[in-house]
Order: structure tokens, then sequence, then C-alpha cells
């Protein structure tokens, strides 16, 4: 650039997709553990990806505007709208959608979300669909997953469950990605949408979906996978669960938040329950709801908290909850009038899981304690569940769903 030139306007875009590039690079290498030398490859695909989608990115947010006038309720899995995902996987095609779903009071809510299908042809209703659920990302419409710059890299086992010929969908849970309801921890929304998607892959001409499913998921998606398999057989009963397979499940939430409120990380999460919480369940809880459970700068960051996503805010989202850590509840949330009665009832059911059960966990993790999943997958044993269960000695919470991976395709293959 000549001197004293002013930069141009591509000069400036090109600046911002590298400055998102780094960002998003540092983010996987934090979160998927990619730095050894077996990751080399998933590392340079990663980076074809990230470039394919800074490239299209401005095109990708008109997709998530909400219609106007809204859209009528419709049957639980119709698509509303569909577009194919530019970055897919080399060998596969990928659809981001809006589906419709439904939120905790059964009301008809729009979901977005992907589906990735092998690209060779496929009979319909001949695939497995495995329907993954993520991590915590935030709770705000734009830390949904499918929004971002590299949709499909995050999704944990993709290459794995794509070579075995599987559909692999993916929910941003509502509220995220568009506008809607609340539904962090809120198993009853969750579980609709993990299920709803893979009812809507049905319908995507060329996917070859069927109506057997298998349901995955990581942390917070192992909270939504699990009461999904308690649920699909009342809410979709024409699907097959074939299994649930779950990494490091939040599975007792008033022990993690009890274990976990005393670092930033507690608060930070604390921050995006509590006000998912108080507006989904605001008739059910006293008068202005956080200040009955949170101090007065508690009540006051949380909802700016759940603003900010995890990936690409992290240091602010730090900022806020370093002050608030032994500052920031009340007292116990387990004992909260209320309060206490959502964190059981979002809990997952310690009655047997219907399904056959796959559970991985990190004996390095400090965010869901080894020692909580450990009482989870005992309950699950005694109670006579199919459980399969492996405590990877190495593997931290970014790490123990890809760790898992190895042991999770043995399982799927011996079950289907």
């Amino acid at each position: 650039m000549a001197e004293g030139r002013a930069p141009s306007p591509e000069h400036h875009k090109g600046s911002r997709r590298r400055t998102i590039f780094r960002r998003v690079l540092l983010a996987a290498l934090i979160v998927v553990g990619i730095g050894v030398a077996p990751g080399a490859a998933r590392l340079i695909d990663f980076g074809v990806r990230v470039g394919e989608g800074a490239a299209v990115q401005p095109a990708v947010a008109p997709f998530y505007i909400a219609p106007t006038p809204a859209p009528g309720p419709a049957a639980p899995g119709t698509i509303f709208r569909q577009e194919v995902v530019v970055g897919a996987p080399e060998g596969a095609t990928a659809w981001r959608i809006l589906y419709h779903s439904t939120d905790v009071n059964g009301s008809d809510a729009l979901v977005s979300g992907l589906v990735i299908a092998p690209s060779a042809p496929a009979a319909d209703g001949t695939r497995t669909v495995v329907s993954w659920a993520h991590p915590t990302t935030g709770t705000a419409p734009r830390c949904a997953p499918s929004s971002g710059i590299a949709p499909v890299v995050f999704i944990e086992g993709l290459s794995d469950l794509l070579a075995a010929g599987h559909v692999v969908v993916a929910t941003d849970y509502a509220g995220m990605g568009i506008a809607g309801p609340p539904s962090f921890l809120i198993g009853a929304t969750e579980a609709a949408n993990v299920l709803d998607i893979a009812r809507a892959a049905r319908l995507i001409e060329g996917a070859g979906a069927s109506d057997r499913v298998v349901l995955w998921g990581h942390s917070q998606g192992g909270h939504a996978s699990l009461f999904a398999a308690q649920r699909a057989a009342s809410y979709a009963p024409e699907l097959t669960i074939a299994g649930v397979a779950v990494a490091a499940p939040a599975t007792n939430l008033g022990a993690l938040l009890s274990a976990d409120i005393g670092d930033v990380s507690g608060v930070t999460i604390g921050a995006y329950a509590f006000t998912s919480y108080a507006e989904a369940y605001a008739s059910r809880l006293p008068g202005n709801p956080l200040a009955s459970v949170l101090t007065a700068a508690g009540a006051a960051a949380a909802p700016r908290m759940a603003e900010l996503c995890l990936l690409g805010q992290n240091s602010e989202l730090h900022t806020m909850a370093n002050p608030l850590i032994g500052a920031f509840v009340t007292g116990d949330p387990t004992t909260k009038p209320g309060w206490s009665q959502l964190l059981a009832e979002n809990t997952p059911a310690q009655v047997p899981v219907p399904v056959p059960l796959f559970v991985a966990q990190g004996a390095k993790d400090t965010l869901v304690r080894p020692e909580i999943t450990a009482a989870y997958v005992a309950a699950q044993t005694q109670g006579g569940t199919a459980v399969e269960s492996h405590v990877l000695p190495d593997a931290t919470h970014a790490t123990v769903a890809l760790e898992a991976m190895p042991y999770l395709m043995k399982w799927m293959g011996a079950l289907l």
C-alpha cells in the first residue's frame, strides 16, 4: 500500500477476515485441543473451511432474520428455510436450516441448525442420523455455531461419522441463530430441538436420512441428549433412538453449580443459566427473579454477560466474572424458593435411560467434575441401563469428546 494512501474498503475487509481467522483458529486450538502432529491435517482442513466461510460471511446473516409476518405453527421438524453451506467437508454436503420445534411450554419456535450428509447417493431412509448437541457457546442469537465462519468444524467426530455413512445434524438450540425462547439447560426445550432436527433431516432431498437416530452430545449437549433420550418415546415416537452418547454431561445441575460457582467459568455458566431460567420460568419464580438469587452486582451483570459468546468474547466475560467470584449468589440456589425446583426439574432423571448409554469423562475435567458423572453412571448401571463408560485419564473438559471418538465409533458400530 502506497505511503499516505488511505486503506481501501477491500483492505479493511481483508484485515477483518484475517483477524477473524486468527481468533477462530485460536479458539479452535483451545477448544478442541489441536496442537499435536496427528492433528496437522485437521488443522489445515480447518483453515480451508474458515477461509471459505469468511468469504461468504456477509451473505449468511440474512438467513437468520425472523420472517415478517411470523409463520404460523407447523408440525415439529417442518423446514421453514434452507440453503447449502459453503465450507462443508470434502465428500459431504451441508445445509443450514430453519425448522419448527417447540419450547418448554409446547409453543412453536423456529430453530436453526445444520444437516451434513455424505455426497454419495443414498436411497431415502437408509442412513442413520446422528443428532449432535453442542457444548456451551453462549445464549445470544449470534453465538449459534451454525452462523459462524466455520460452522461445521466444531462438530466433534464429524469426519468419522460421515466416513461411516451417517447423516449428522446439529441444532443451535432455540433462541440462538434466530431469536426465540431461551433454551440454556432447559431440558424440555433442548430435547425437542435435538429430536426435531432429526425429523427435519428426513425432508432434505439427497440426504438419505432415516428414522434411526443416535444422540451425541458434549457438556450442555450431553444434558440435551439425555433429555432427548428420556422424552423421545412420547415426543417423537416415529423416531427409533438406537442409543445416546455423552461426553462430560451436565447430569446434576445443583451439584455442578455448587462445585463451579467459585470460579470464573462457574460464574459465566451461572449467568447464562440464571438469565435463561428467569425468562423461561418468570411465572414460577419470585418477582424480580435474578435479585431473588443473585447479589445486586450479580443481578446487574448477568444479563450483560448473557449477551456475550464464549468464543470470541472470553476476555470480556472474564473481566465481568472475576469481580463476582465469591460475590455472585446470595445463598445456595438449590435451597432458594422456585430455583431449587427448577434445578431439580432440569436435572436428567436418575431413572434408567431407555436405550443403550455411552458416557465419556475426562479425569482432568475441572468444570464437569468426574465424581458427579461417576455418580450418574453408577445410578444408571444399578437401574439396569446398558452403560459403556470410559474415564479418559488425560482428557480435560475441552478435549474429552474428541479423545472419546475411537471408543464411541466402536460402540456405535456394535449398536447399529
